[in-house]
């Protein structure tokens, strides 16, 4: 095994500031050299976790929840966009600057939380990746679970090739998921005005427990704490120059990408739940919470099984997007908290046997039922560790010492804050509800 300690360095400094950006081209020139990142980080929001709570609050609650997404894809972009000025403007990546500005102890508990997110979700992607498969070809479970841990093959291939040949692969992953549900969409025929109406907030969504739960697990399936780290990290491998004029255009270039990629995030997530509520809430079918079980009445509910064919294909391709950016993320975040350089065929294969584990007890234990309540119960997970990435990403980004220039204006800055005291109270109540029954 090498393990390396060393001097702090760029993150991912093997394609650090490796995509050249053209100074003297024009708008969309720079915005193609920019375009990548984001959606690497979009791939985080529509991950397989997001699947079974999306569908669960489909069929038991209509189209209500869509103004959860919405909430939470707004929060995203805006999270997102501090994470990319942090990086942009200081050379660090979120981990990197927890290290530096905080206590030895306080730094190792962030990232020892910061890792049971990325934990969590890869949880998520095991099982919805061997969900995809077994549905796809019949794979048994188990052995679906097994053969993920072949994707790290996968992930080293591409980044030997170059960063843009790993945006690539994403980007076309994305573009599938995507036409799938375009199609199947067109298939259900949703009341379009109930699909508005639900976009807005009511709140009953705070009042009902049960609502509250699946709409917290959205939430954190939604924001990802991890996603914050990765950001961070990866729109340094722009080589934008050092020049306040160059961050500053690096930096709206940034948002514009990330902002563009959350919003196709926004259409899967929505369709999903969209699905949810005109195929299985329309009909009187409240209670489906499992991947398989939607899978399988697609078919006989829409007339036509290419619907889900359809759905079990886009569930694969979510799978293996997400793997990636776990991946990276992890990598990242030891680095930065840690200073501990490991190769990432070895960080990958640490990190998916620590998921693995869970999936293989509950898979053996509970069967089919049981993975779909691990899926739901790692996005509340992922939730609960949100606030520990949130507040030191706007602590930070609100520092005129830390960004110079770069610091948020007051307005961000107080709706920044206003986000986290949302996410933060929302967890309360969830804890709340939870211990009191």
């Amino acid at each position: 095994m090498s393990i390396q300690i060393e001097a702090q360095q760029p993150s991912l400094r093997e394609v650090y500031r490796t995509i050249r950006v053209p100074q003297d081209a024009g708008f969309w020139r720079k915005m193609m050299a920019f375009a990548g990142p984001g959606y690497l980080v979009a791939v985080g929001y529509m991950d397989p976790g997001n699947w079974a709570t999306d569908i669960a609050g489909g069929s038991a609650f209509g189209y209500t929840l869509l103004s959860v997404i919405l909430l939470s894809n707004l929060m995203a972009i805006l999270l997102q966009s501090l994470s990319a000025r942090l990086g942009i403007a200081t050379g660090l990546d979120l981990a990197q600057a927890c290290r530096r500005n905080y206590p030895k102890p306080v730094a190792f508990v962030l990232w020892v939380l910061c890792e049971i997110a990325i934990c969590a979700c890869d949880l998520a992607e095991i099982i919805g990746t061997a969900i995809a498969l077994n549905l796809l070809f019949g794979m048994p479970l188990i052995f679906g679970i097994s053969l993920t841990v072949l994707d790290t093959i996968i992930i080293l291939a591409l980044q030997s090739r170059g960063f843009r040949y790993l945006e690539a692969f994403i980007i076309a992953l994305m573009t599938i998921i995507a036409g799938c549900f375009i199609a199947q969409i067109m298939m259900a025929q949703p009341d379009f005005s109930a699909v508005l109406q639900g976009y807005v907030p009511t709140a009953e969504i705070v009042m009902n427990p049960a609502m509250l739960y699946i709409a917290i697990g959205i939430l954190g399936a939604t924001v990802m704490p991890h996603n914050l780290y990765l950001h961070s990290s990866i729109v340094q491998t722009r080589d934008f120059g050092e020049s306040t004029a160059h961050k500053r255009e690096a930096i709206k270039f940034a948002t514009i990408d990330s902002t563009v990629a959350l919003s196709l995030a926004l259409f899967i997530n929505s369709a999903i739940l969209i699905m949810g509520a005109a195929v299985f809430h329309e009909n009187g079918m409240n209670n489906i919470t499992e991947i398989q079980e939607a899978h399988k009445l697609f078919t006989p509910m829409l007339g036509t099984s290419l619907a889900s064919t359809l759905f079990a294909l886009a569930l694969l391709a979510s799978g293996q997007n997400s793997t990636i950016t776990a991946t990276l993320a992890g990598q990242i975040v030891m680095e930065g908290f840690l200073q501990i350089r490991l190769k990432p065929w070895l960080r990958r294969l640490i990190t998916r046997m620590l998921a693995l584990i869970p999936a293989f007890i509950v898979c053996l234990m509970y069967g089919a039922s049981g993975t779909a309540q691990l899926l739901i119960l790692s996005q509340v997970i992922l939730s609960m560790q949100l606030p520990f990435a949130v507040i030191p990403l706007v602590q930070f980004t609100s520092s005129k010492k830390l960004m110079g220039p770069f610091k948020i204006k007051l307005p961000i800055i107080i709706l920044a804050w206003l986000i986290s005291a949302v996410i933060v109270t929302l967890n309360i109540k969830l804890l709340f509800d939870f211990f009191t029954g």
